[in-house]
């Protein structure tokens, strides 16, 4: 029997045209997809794309497929699916690590993000730090530094929106349109990360909310920029293929019951009835 844990996302730090191609930077947060796998009768009820890794990793392996039916994979999550807080990508990560410890195989986060990629678009989270990723082939990976230490104020939408659909979206001459500000965001976020600047990363990530607007537009997004700047908190972001915003902040420093307050209100609890006080966190399965 072994375990493993991987975080889910509260979306993206930022996300668009970056360095000749889509990429992204996951904004990993303190709730976690555990999954354990053992040596038994496979579940009923297990999540299919879990199933999928296991079968991938026998074979990177060159281990027997019949062996896949001799595994049992436990998944518990409570991250909410469909919203862009990488769900998935928590699951079949930590499903590859688990396995990956129970049959005694080696696994770095290089192969580990390759054979995620094969299964669907993947988020950073299960990278060791905040890193620049193409979420689409794992062709590049690119680490961004420290993180500054800051908190997000999570904003959940009943709205969902699946990996599948978003990427069936046209969308490319809207991410080559925004790549200039895509461009200042990736610098100011390397910044961010090297002054250990809270405040930068939140701008950073303002900037991609902003250049998301055009192509998945989140209700209420002004208001939530004045509730930023009323409250003198560090910035927001949001999921660029989901439906969650994040709310930057330090809850030794700003009221975040005076924040909860104002988006209890009637307009905008009809978008974000539900919010969670995250510690936002380096990434990678544990």
């Amino acid at each position: 029997m072994a375990q493993a844990a991987c975080p889910a996302s509260c979306g993206e730090i930022i996300q668009g045209w970056i360095l000749g191609g889509e990429k992204l930077v996951s904004c990993p947060v303190a709730w976690y997809s555990h999954v354990e796998v053992t040596t038994g009768t496979p579940l009923a009820n297990e999540r299919p794309l879990t199933r999928a890794m296991l079968r991938q990793l026998l074979a990177h392996w060159q281990l027997p497929a019949s062996l896949s039916s001799t595994l049992r994979i436990d998944c518990r999550s409570t991250i909410p699916v469909a919203k862009g807080m990488a769900s998935s990508t928590a699951d079949i990560a930590a499903t590859a690590v688990a396995a990956a410890r129970h049959l005694n195989q080696r696994l770095d986060e290089e192969t580990l993000a390759k054979l995620c990629v094969a299964l669907e678009p993947t988020d950073s989270t299960l990278f060791s730090g905040l890193t620049l990723f193409d979420h689409n082939t794992a062709a590049a990976r690119i680490p961004c530094g420290a993180l500054p230490h800051t908190e997000i104020l999570l904003l959940e939408s009943p709205l969902t929106l699946t990996t599948a659909d978003y990427h069936r979206m046209v969308r490319q001459q809207v991410l080559l349109k925004n790549a200039g500000i895509l461009d200042n965001a990736w610098q100011m976020l390397q910044r961010a990360c090297a002054q250990n600047d809270a405040a930068l990363l939140g701008e950073a990530a303002t900037l991609s909310a902003i250049a998301s607007q055009s192509l998945l537009p989140k209700p209420a997004f002004t208001t939530l920029l004045n509730l930023v700047e009323r409250f003198d908190l560090y910035g927001l972001n949001v999921a660029h293929s989901g439906s969650v915003v994040g709310l930057f902040l330090d809850s030794a420093r700003h009221d975040v019951e005076a924040v909860c307050r104002v988006l209890e209100k009637r307009a905008l609890a009809a978008h974000w009835p539900k919010n969670y006080l995250l510690k936002m966190v380096e990434g990678g399965v544990k």
